[in-house]
């Protein structure tokens, strides 16, 4: 009987366990959307967007992010010191940023179309299953989400050239053709004029006015601006070359005809944000040079930035800052000087009377130094972009004094020259009781000191502990703001023979740069191009406007000889020579090839468009290979 019960129990118990089972599988679960939810619900799309936009792709940036195959998040600083005004002075195991031979074929390699599927997907299941969205809503959301599938192609294109124009989800039917799911590279000149095609559809329907973040009708039109004025320079100087790098299927190369009318495009964007956004050029600093770093950095009251990355402590953080702040000055025990300016972007910058601006280190005749009685005066002068752009000897940071000073120059009679001595170590004293090499270097060979004699000032947090790994910065990364597109608008007024309107937007910006009303009267390509480099110097645009010019190759020959290929340093010193009042205790400067700098600089012309992965020619036999690969 004992026996029957427990037989009993155990049946009703299996019973019931069955019963529940079923009960629990039929709930509806808790953690899991529907399409239904998800599509209906403004902060869940809003959660998804976020996702997208940080997953906009960069060459640089400012984290160390790298899955550019995958779902395209592409972020990542440490480029810089390969191709932009600076090189590598951190850590010695990456050095061989200093000592490319030649860029690969494969640089600057994008091809994330599981960024345009997982759009493509948001787009027709907003349509499909957001049927409680009103109109209003549906129409913004999906400008949006084309906004960032157009940033995302010209993203690609300006790597690539012409690529597959994927708008829909391609779907496998399991058939065992996969044929409809190979499409072939647009036309170089298709993919940009889709980008000015969507940005015309949807620019008055994205709304998001005012916001940085999310983008709006100007961030919009500052992407057709931009995209625009890249499209002409492929038709016009691609065309200009001796042999113009083309595919027969115009995969690559944009025919010249075409320059004028993209030239026009990029100058109507251009002038509709500048006449009617709800943008100024930043100037709320009477220190020229610290309202310049204020314009890319400070984020309250600055009517310059149309569109960031932005970070937000205590959570959304990077360690740009400890990883690039001045040695002397930093508050953590390690990092500091990674990424550190070229001589040669420093001297691209004018003096304000307009001459150039190499600076002054030899007498004309070349038999001695030029002497100087405090170290910050061979910049007297400048360009006021040079401040807020680069730390260099006798400016500070977070108001501290940055020591930059790499040594002594000795007078030794009997030799009738300069002994130069040079301290093994950072901060350390002269026999005089003076400083020897300052805790900012420069130094030849000292790991994260500037190998260079400059610093990073653009992107570096000014805020206290923000260059330390406990607190780290929040300084955002600008996409778009006022300056670019001034310039943007300047360039292609010229090309378009409207020099007097190019002056206007080029003289703008030089007026905020501490030059007088009008600086310019006459205007050249080389002067609008100095002028891009100075301003946008670290902001991703370098590269991009070498290759669209069709002057990277010249640039960065491969030539040592070739100052442009080489990255320069000064070392500035302190001059001991009693009994000779106009030189002792005064500073000269030494002009030199950075010593930790290896290789120069050889962009060739398979560089002007990246090769394709084998792996996705493998997959699709209708993709054809860019020139010389």
């Amino acid at each position: 009987m004992k026996r029957l019960y427990i037989y009993c129990l155990m049946a009703t118990g299996l019973f019931l366990l069955t019963s529940c089972m079923k009960d629990w599988l039929d709930r509806e679960p808790r953690t899991i959307l529907s399409d239904e939810q998800v599509w209906n619900d403004p902060k869940q799309i809003v959660a998804l967007l976020a996702n997208f936009y940080d997953r906009i792709p960069a060459e640089s940036g400012l984290t160390d992010v790298n899955n550019e195959g995958a779902d395209g998040r592409l972020f990542q600083w440490r480029n810089l010191a390969n191709y932009d005004e600076a090189m590598w002075s951190g850590q010695s195991n990456e050095d061989g940023r200093n000592n490319i031979t030649s860029y690969g074929y494969d640089s600057w390699y994008l091809w994330n179309y599981t960024y345009i599927r997982d759009i493509n997907l948001a787009l027709e299941n907003i349509e499909k299953y957001g049927v409680k969205l009103s109109e209003a809503s549906k129409r913004q959301y999906s400008a949006e989400l084309r906004f960032l599938r157009a940033l995302n192609y010209f993203n690609l294109v300006k790597r690539l050239g012409g690529v597959p124009l994927v708008t829909k989800q391609l779907i496998y039917d399991y058939s065992g053709n996969v044929e409809s799911l190979q499409q072939p590279r647009a036309k170089e000149s298709d993919v940009y004029d889709f980008i000015a095609s969507e940005v015309d559809a949807i620019k008055d329907l994205i709304g998001n006015d005012g916001s940085t973040t999310r983008a709006n009708k100007y961030t919009a039109l500052a992407l057709k601006s931009r995209a625009m004025l890249y499209a002409g320079s492929l038709a016009k100087y691609n065309g200009l070359m001796a042999a113009p790098i083309t595919t027969a299927g115009g995969e690559v190369g944009i025919p010249a005809s075409m320059a004028n009318g993209y030239y026009q495009k990029a100058l109507d964007a251009s002038k509709e944000i500048i006449n009617s956004g709800p943008y100024t050029l930043y100037k709320n600093n009477p220190d020229l040079g610290e309202n310049f770093y204020e314009a890319v950095t400070k984020k309250a009251n600055n009517r310059e930035v149309i569109f960031v990355k932005d970070f937000l402590l205590p959570t959304r953080k990077h360690v740009f800052s400890y990883d690039n702040i001045a040695r002397g000055i930093r508050e953590d025990n390690l990092g500091s000087s990674s990424v550190v300016p070229s001589l040669n972007l420093v001297e691209a910058y004018e003096y304000k009377d307009g001459t150039n601006g190499a600076l002054k280190t030899r007498t004309a005749d070349n038999t001695d130094y030029i002497y100087y009685n405090n170290v910050a005066d061979i910049f007297s002068n400048k360009d006021a972009r040079l401040y807020g752009t680069i730390i260099y000897p006798g400016t500070s940071f977070k108001s501290l004094p940055v020591s930059i000073q790499a040594g002594v120059l000795v007078w030794n009679s009997g030799r009738n020259a300069y002994d130069m001595v040079e301290g093994s170590d950072l901060g350390t004293t002269y026999s005089d009781g003076k400083l020897l090499t300052g805790t900012s270097g420069p130094h030849r060979s000292i790991q994260e000191v500037s190998n260079t004699g400059f610093y990073l000032r653009k992107f570096i947090d000014a805020n206290d502990k923000t260059s330390t790994r406990g607190v780290q910065s929040d300084v955002w990364w600008v996409w778009f703001r006022l300056g670019e597109i001034y310039l943007n608008a300047g360039e292609a007024a010229f090309e378009l023979g409207l020099t007097g309107d190019a002056l206007l937007y080029i003289n703008a910006l030089r007026e905020r740069a501490g030059f007088g009303p009008n600086s310019l009267t006459t205007l050249t390509m080389e002067r609008i191009r100095n002028e891009r480099r100075v301003e946008l110097a670290f902001e991703d645009h370098r590269l991009w406007d070498l290759k669209r010019w069709r002057t990277a190759d010249k640039v960065w020959n491969g030539n040592s000889s070739n100052p442009d290929a080489m990255v320069y340093a000064l070392y500035p010193y302190r001059v001991i020579r009693p009994g000779d009042a106009a030189r002792d205790g005064k500073y000269v400067f030494v002009k030199m090839v950075a010593p930790r700098f290896r290789a120069p600089r050889f962009f060739r012309l398979g560089n002007y468009y990246t090769a394709i992965n084998q792996s996705v020619l493998n997959n699709n036999p209708k993709i054809v290979k860019n020139p010389f690969h």
